[in-house]
């Protein structure tokens, strides 16, 4: 939830108060950062989902559910900076970004926990 919230405020922050760094903008870093933080996103909320004992169809379809919240999150962000956010505009790209960083976390999230949990076990 607190990530959430972190990306929701990077996301509402006026246009001018984010750096501009042209060499970065010619190798789409805000499309690579835009995939990041939803692919972190989406490895905290399948966790959240899988550790949670209350809901067992919750946690079964933990990675399914959290696919979906995770994109129309991101849809919701871009459409929040399109009406809401001052100095913001929506972008279909940086919902495509959002949507690729959300895949890849659900493509790689067996091989992240396995990874964390041997780390975790020692």
């Amino acid at each position: 939830m607190l990530w959430a919230l972190l990306i929701l405020v990077l996301c509402g922050m006026p246009g001018t108060d984010i750096p501009h760094i042209s060499f970065l903008e010619l190798l789409s870093f805000d499309k690579f950062v835009h995939a990041s933080i939803f692919f972190v996103l989406l490895l905290l909320t399948v966790r959240g989902f899988v550790v949670q004992t209350s809901f067992f169809k919750l946690k079964k379809s933990a990675k399914y559910i959290a696919f979906v919240l995770c994109v129309v999150y991101g849809g919701s962000l871009e459409i929040m900076q399109g009406t809401l956010f001052v100095q913001r505009s929506a972008s279909i790209f940086d919902f495509i970004a959002n949507s690729f960083g959300v895949a890849m976390g659900l493509l790689f999230y067996k091989k992240i926990e396995a990874v964390f949990l041997v780390y975790l076990i020692k």
